[in-house]
């Protein structure tokens, strides 16, 4: 019998590269060396509303590799490696990968659902060449110039510097169809080290989730609406997969 050496060698193909391209982008992000045209990584790569300055088409994609710091980083690819790999042996890692992408960019949407609201409710008020002001501003500097003189053009400003980074949304869709289809595995909760049956751990992100978007007062709605809205869209994507006659929602394809 042989048995391999590399930590890898039984993590599945999509995961795997998941693993190691979040990581390696976490690691430029610490040398600096992803800062080039006057712009932070960040700036380049996170999500920011369509009518920021800053806003680029590949963002709905690349902000999923994108991390605040370690611990944003490892409790992601924690959930990506426990969830995903069960899931991407399940269904295989074309599907597997569909369904990754499709949930990160949905959350990244529905992300961006309060930031343009906020945008509209500001531009409205403000004077078209205000407007134009403010995103000339960010021809100077990556997070536009702060307006003393206008509390409506500050504002505006934040909110096209508003950016979204982290793989949450798409992990949490992963969460969602991980407890769909295998709600009562038990799995060690982390860091408590007390096993929990999926579906239980799903309910409680969920509610936490929801609970955070719409009721605490704690200042970051739009990151946890992201995360509640991976979810929602996963749920959705697993009942259209569902509804075309896929047998369990695709597992296998």
């Amino acid at each position: 019998m042989q048995y391999s050496t590399n930590p890898f060698s039984n993590i599945p193909t999509v995961v795997k590269n998941l693993l190691i391209i979040n990581g390696i982008v976490f690691l430029i992000k610490l040398s600096g060396l992803g800062n080039f045209g006057g712009l932070h990584m960040e700036s380049w790569f996170g999500l920011h509303y369509f009518s920021s300055p800053l806003f680029k088409p590949w963002q709905l994609i690349t902000h999923m590799f994108m991390h605040a710091d370690g611990w944003h980083l490892i409790m992601n690819m924690l959930l990506l490696f426990m969830a995903g790999s069960r899931l991407e042996y399940h269904w295989g890692s074309k599907r597997f990968l569909t369904y990754y992408i499709i949930v990160g960019v949905g959350a990244g949407l529905v992300y961006l659902i309060p930031e343009g609201i906020e945008i509209w409710k500001l531009t409205s008020a403000l004077d078209p060449r205000e407007v134009a002001a403010v995103k000339a501003g960010f021809e100077e500097s990556e997070f536009g110039l702060i307006y003393h003189g206008s509390f409506g053009m500050s504002a505006l400003s934040e909110h096209y510097a508003h950016v979204m980074i982290g793989a949450s949304g798409a992990v949490y869709g992963l969460i969602l169809a991980f407890a769909l289809l295998f709600p009562d595995l038990e799995i060690m909760l982390f860091p408590l080290f007390i096993p929990v049956k999926v579906k239980y751990m799903a309910f409680v992100l969920f509610g936490l989730a929801y609970y955070n978007s719409f009721v605490s007062n704690q200042g970051d709605f739009v990151a946890h609406l992201a995360h509640l809205g991976g979810m929602v869209v996963g749920y959705f994507l697993i009942r259209h997969w569902k509804g075309r006659g896929d047998s369990g929602f695709g597992w296998g394809g």
